[in-house]
């Protein structure tokens, strides 16, 4: 039995659950996120606790359980309270601009990168190199971090590029200190 899958997930106030099936619906504050499990895994609720419960004994089903039980629990999270990441760009003339539904990059080439903002996530410019992308689903909001860090991956001779805010670049000694 998985040790994740087991942990039963806590339900706070104002959250509302909805099972049917192998579909389950969380709706809280923030938004509705619903989601279709497998039929290895068996989901239940009591009061105010749910339970992921995998149906089989096989390596698969095993998988999923811890699985889904995570991904059911960053669905209540993410309906009540949220998620946040911080991208922090670094490099003489790189900038942030969010105008409209489109945020845009100015990082070191010649033209500026125009990254169109998702329904249900909002991205903010806090200074020209710090942005914060928030949301309530947590492989959006990881996602499109992902992307906007991929046009400029922080190079690790000078730190420049996107990079995430508790990310740590490791940095190299150039030609002139290696001798």
């Amino acid at each position: 039995m998985s040790r994740i899958g087991k942990l039963p997930i806590t339900v706070p106030k104002g959250v509302k659950v909805t099972i049917d099936g192998n579909s389950i619906t969380v709706e809280g504050a923030k938004g509705k996120l619903a989601r279709s499990f497998r039929s290895e895994v068996s989901v239940s609720q009591e009061e105010n606790q749910i339970h992921v419960k995998a149906n089989e004994n096989t390596k698969e089903a095993r998988a999923y359980h811890g699985l889904y039980r995570t991904l059911l629990n960053n669905m209540v999270k993410g309906v009540s309270e949220g998620f946040k990441k911080t991208l922090v760009i670094n490099g003489v003339g790189y900038r942030a601009e969010v105008v409209g539904k489109s945020l845009f990059l100015s990082i070191g080439y010649s033209t500026q990168f125009e990254y169109p903002i998702l329904d249900g996530l909002t991205i903010t410019a806090e200074s020209p190199n710090r942005l914060t992308i928030s949301g309530i689903d947590k492989e959006r909001v990881g996602q499109t971090c992902a992307e906007i860090r991929s046009f400029r991956k922080p190079e690790p001779y000078k730190g420049k590029g996107i990079k995430y805010e508790n990310e740590v670049v490791r940095r190299k000694v150039g030609k002139s200190g290696a001798k």
